[in-house]
């Protein structure tokens, strides 16, 4: 309705305006001045409204703007025919443009009679408008140093002060506009108010004439200018024109200005209305000197001349102190601007971004754990523009504040600032080299390494999250690195300390990435005969292993994943077998046999783990025959243990690669080899009795002896002279005759053996095809 009333009465008055306009031209165009006159003041009565808003208001008076402009150039005319123009001035107040270009007084003069017959109208909306258009006339005849209009040195300040006094006029005309009307209409007024700060005739545009006036030098705007506006804007105390006006302030004048003022500025942002959004006054002011640093080398020092860092660090301690109520967000918002400025024109400074670290600190000391998640996110924000910034953690290990901010996150986001800082590490390669920066790294991101307050990750995360989550805390491990073997040791005993307290739901993740990384410093270590450290040295191959096989180390994975724990010290044994370490080799290995003895119970489970085992002795030279034999004979032992006959059969063909290794020919008994092969053929026999026994037509007996019949050809092929051709002859004989009783499943298998067999036979290099031409089949004839 009201809508609909606005047009109504818009409707009305440009139909006015465009009639008397019309009169008005015609009046011009037959030289009636005095018809002009009355026309024209008809056209802008209509302006005196009171009822349209101010958008609608803003289109009646750009239509009655554009036709002022032909009078204008009438007045010039007339006074060009000898028209006096002070009987013009006399007449009608609206030429006075033209009265100052005439020249015939002072523009000073003129520009005062101006501003005083203005305060006439203090209807707030018309008020501001009737403003507007003065500083909109008066923009280019303004007397200054070197206009047409120069006059005596001190014009230049007259017109200074014309302006100043037409926008401190403004200010409170706009900030009236609040005041007026009843207490119910307040929100219109202020949306009212708003649509005016957004139109292109705001209170703002006296200061961006103020900042192009000729004259007015840093001086100047230092002693009066900048003084006589923030006295405007603190006293106003009106929320909306003071944010506004700030941000004006900071955009019109030039940088420089700002840089030698700062304190002036800075020193009014606590005096403002606790409602203001100072964040967007503060941010917009770093911005701009940001950019200004950017854009010039030379004006680098003069920051570091007036001390800009520190001026803006304590204006932002006094704002926070000032308002009590600004939520934590919000301070840790201005600090974060504050952070971005400093990285930008301080960057070599890390004094200067750690001291902003610890404002902010002191700041939150009263709030504790945050539970905002806008503040939480601000936080992130904070801690995150240095990593940006400097892509190197390193660098950000230096900064003693940094993890005392990372404390008041709450458990989740202190996990995601972790992982922010371990994906750095990775994206940028970064490597960690010495024991405290290890430390110090471990304790930005013990949010991922162990619980918070006593609290566990059961039952409160996803299984995959937190899978990811251990994943890259297993990846960091692999960055740490030092080219001392000293330092990387060092490096090893710390990361072991961090991780242990990880719990037992992390360690199976944590752990494996610490053995390897030791077995890869072992490796270094094992180029020479001699350690060439010493023996006092932390970093020789024994202590390191002695350090895996403490109990704090792999032992504490037996109650979690023992099949880990296993897989692990097989490893080790292997690499203290590179470094001839016989005797902790053997304790290895006895460990792992006991966590196969006590904690590995699923078949399947003691099957993998056997095959590792037997995998492992096969490949290890440093044991003297009779430890060689003691742990051959357990493995053997667990092969024919195992549950199922298959398994039992394959376990101890495999065990069979015990007693044949090519490089050592003291551990080269081929009747042994023969012997567990023909046991493995009885294992296999009995599961093709039991399947005949229950009439059944399992497949798995053929199967077994196909696998055996490959084993023989495996050492027939290494030249075992107790595998001859016969027992090849004789078993492949019994798999062609249990094939025609039942159907295998396994005819691809023979299929392929047979194929093998043949091929070899047709080899022409004599050794090979010799072998295999002793073996008489008839499926060969």
């Amino acid at each position: 309705m009201i809508a609909d009333d606005d047009e109504k009465w818009l409707a009305a008055a440009t139909a006015a305006v465009k009639q008397n306009a019309f009169y008005t031209q015609r009046a011009i165009d037959s030289d009636n001045l005095k018809d002009a006159l009355k026309f024209s003041a008809q056209m802008l009565s209509e302006l005196r409204t009171s009822k349209l808003s101010p958008h609608k208001y803003y289109e009646l008076y750009i239509r009655a703007f554009d036709e002022l402009r032909k009078l204008e150039s009438f007045f010039r005319d007339e006074s060009g025919r000898g028209c006096s123009i002070a009987e013009l001035y006399e007449l009608v107040q609206h030429a006075g443009s033209v009265y100052i270009k005439s020249k015939d007084v002072t523009a000073t003069d003129i520009l005062k009679d101006l501003v005083e017959m203005c305060r006439a109208v203090q209807h707030p909306l018309r008020g501001l408008f009737l403003r507007s258009y003065l500083a909109q006339v008066t923009r280019d005849k303004l007397p200054g140093i070197g206009s047409a209009l120069e006059g005596d040195a001190d014009t230049h300040m007259d017109a200074l002060e014309f302006v100043l006094q037409n926008f401190t006029e403004m200010n409170k005309l706009w900030v009236r506009m609040q005041q007026q009307g009843p207490a119910r209409e307040k929100e219109k007024r202020e949306r009212e108010r708003k649509e005016l700060r957004d139109l292109v005739i705001p209170v703002g545009k006296n200061l961006h004439i103020l900042s192009q006036l000729e004259g007015v030098d840093l001086g100047i705007y230092r002693d009066t200018v900048l003084p006589r506006i923030l006295e405007q804007v603190v006293n106003c105390k009106d929320e909306l024109a003071q944010c506004y006006l700030m941000d004006c302030i900071i955009q019109v004048f030039p940088d420089d200005f700002h840089l030698q003022t700062l304190d002036v500025l800075l020193g009014a942002c606590p005096q403002l209305q606790p409602s203001v959004d100072i964040k967007t006054v503060l941010s917009g002011l770093m911005e701009r000197l940001s950019n200004y640093a950017a854009s010039s080398v030379e004006a680098l020092p003069n920051f570091l001349q007036v001390d800009a860092f520190s001026k803006l660090n304590s204006a932002i301690g006094k704002v926070v102190e000032a308002q009590v109520d600004l939520p934590a967000s919000g301070s840790v918002s201005l600090y974060l601007f504050l952070l971005k400025f400093t990285l930008h024109v301080h960057s070599d400074r890390l004094d200067y971004v750690d001291q902003v670290l610890g404002s902010c600190v002191t700041q939150l000391s009263a709030t504790g754990k945050l539970c905002d998640d806008k503040a939480s996110k601000q936080i992130v924000a904070f801690l995150s523009a240095p990593l940006e910034k400097y892509n190197d953690a390193v660098t950000i290990l230096k900064l003693t504040n940094y993890p005392r901010v990372m404390e008041y996150l709450d458990h989740e986001t202190n996990k995601a600032m972790a992982i922010i800082i371990i994906q750095s590490i990775l994206k940028n390669n970064t490597r960690i080299a010495t024991a405290d920066e290890v430390d110090a790294l471990f304790e930005l991101i013990k949010g991922l390494i162990k619980d918070f307050d006593g609290k566990t990750d059961d039952n409160e995360v996803d299984e995959e999250d937190f899978q990811e989550e251990q994943n890259s805390v297993a990846r960091l491990v692999h960055m740490l690195y030092s080219d001392d073997p000293e330092e990387m040791s060092k490096i090893i005993i710390r990361v072991k300390k961090h991780i242990l307290t990880g719990g037992p739901k992390r360690l199976p993740l944590t752990i494996p990435p610490l053995v390897f990384s030791a077995l890869k410093l072992i490796r270094r270590l094992r180029g020479g005969d001699e350690n060439p450290f010493g023996d006092d040295t932390s970093a020789t191959p024994k202590k390191i292993l002695q350090l895996l096989n403490e109990a704090s180390t792999v032992e504490v994975l037996s109650d979690v994943s023992s099949e880990l724990a296993l897989r692990l010290y097989l490893q080790c044994a292997q690499a203290a077998n590179d470094c001839e370490l016989e005797a902790v080799a053997y304790e290895l290995f006895t460990k792992a046999y006991l966590l196969y003895e006590e904690e590995i119970s699923d078949s399947k489970a003691q099957v993998t783990a056997l095959r590792l085992i037997i995998g492992t002795l096969q490949r290890m030279r440093v044991f003297n025959v009779e430890n060689r034999d003691t742990l051959i004979h357990k493995a053997t032992g667990y092969s024919a243990k195992l549950l199922k006959k298959p398994d039992q059969c394959r376990a101890v063909y495999e065990c069979a690669h015990l007693f044949w290794v090519d490089e050592c020919e003291n551990l080269k008994d081929g009747e042994r080899v023969v012997t567990y092969l023909k046991r493995a053929q009885k294992i296999a026999d009995a599961v093709q009795q039991m399947a005949a026994s229950r009439g059944t037509s399992s497949t798995e007996p053929v199967a077994l002896y196909v696998e055996l019949l490959n084993k023989y050809l495996y050492f027939l092929e290494k030249g075992i002279p107790q595998v001859t051709g016969d027992t090849i002859k004789s078993l492949a004989e019994l798999i062609r005759s249990e094939t025609k009783k039942v159907e295998s499943g396994a005819e691809s298998f023979i299929s392929s053996t047979l194929r093998y067999m043949e091929f070899q036979r047709q080899q022409e290099d004599g050794g090979m095809s010799e072998k295999y031409q002793n073996i008489k089949m008839e499926w060969f004839e």
